[in-house]
């Protein structure tokens, strides 16, 4: 009888506070949960597993279950790729400009600026494979997603003109959507810059390394891209000049399974060999050291 009383009390002091506060008990389906942090875990597209990132980072942001690469900003690639702090940035300075005068353009680029703390899609400078110097540039996705606009063709050809400068192998990192449309005529120039340039490497008998990721579509592809004595790519790589879904509306039929991927342009000749991420520094470094041994031979 004791605890009954007790328990009768508690429930009238319980509803006269909540009478007060205006306390009402939402059903369990209403009740949210905590929201998990963002960016400390990642969720593979491919097999859906779900990983933390600090598991990811270690792993090369490849998925540690189906080895699905994830796209990587242009200083992870860096971190990865070459030996610490031999890596020397150049070109730095440039200006977008907006020479159609699109709406909204540049504000768009500002916001990616803000958003990667980068001036433009590309990046390049001097750096170093296991002690073997080279120029590398790296093409980063997560700026306007990639696009070869102006200042991204006149980066790339100022890096090619750096490696010819100092007489250094290339390597190039390509992750890019094809040509910025916001600049029109402007941008679809560079295809033919850049592709000039590359010309200019080949007539000097330097090495030029080109590394197609995920994906690599568009003017990049149709220009520097496929012009290297030695063409790589990551696994299932989205690579070709139009999309899949593009192309299948355009021929009306349907396209092969894995069309346009890295191993089936392996198979039909057009990329030298498939690298895995975790394998990619050293198969460099030998391509590197094999192109040196040929100059001095």
């Amino acid at each position: 009888m004791k605890r009954e009383a007790l328990q009768k009390a508690f429930l009238k002091k319980k509803q006269f506070r909540n009478q007060l506060t205006g306390y009402k008990k939402k059903p369990m389906h209403q009740v949210k949960t905590p929201d998990v942090p963002e960016g400390l875990y990642d969720k593979c597209s491919a097999c859906g597993k779900t990983f933390s990132q600090k598991e990811m980072l270690a792993n090369k942001l490849v998925c540690p279950n189906c080895q699905n690469h994830f796209r990587i900003r242009a200083i992870d690639r860096i971190s990865m790729t070459v030996d610490p702090h031999t890596f020397v940035e150049k070109g730095l300075g440039y200006i977008t400009l907006n020479p159609l005068f699109q709406e909204g353009y540049e504000e768009k680029l500002q916001s990616y600026k803000d958003k990667t703390k980068m001036d433009e899609a590309y990046v390049y400078g001097y750096a170093e494979i296991h002690s073997e110097p080279c120029v590398i540039g790296i093409m980063d996705s997560y700026f306007m997603m990639g696009s070869m606009g102006s200042v991204v063709g006149e980066k790339v050809t100022k890096s090619i003109e750096y490696a010819l400068y100092k007489k250094l192998p290339l390597i190039i990192f390509t992750a890019s959507g094809g040509a910025r449309m916001q600049e029109g005529i402007y941008s679809l120039m560079q295809m033919a810059k850049t592709s000039g340039a590359i010309r200019k490497l080949h007539r000097q008998g330097l090495l030029f390394i080109s590394v197609l990721t995920h994906p690599t579509t568009g003017g990049v592809t149709a220009s520097f891209a496929s012009l290297g004595d030695v063409i790589l790519a990551e696994p299932k790589a989205l690579i070709g000049f139009a999309g899949p879904r593009v192309i299948e509306q355009t021929i009306k039929q349907s396209l092969p399974e894995g069309f346009q991927r890295a191993e089936f342009l392996l198979e039909k000749g057009m990329i030298d060999k498939v690298v895995h991420r975790h394998e990619m520094k050293d198969t460099l470094h030998l391509l590197l050291r094999m192109h040196k041994k040929g100059a001095y031979a």
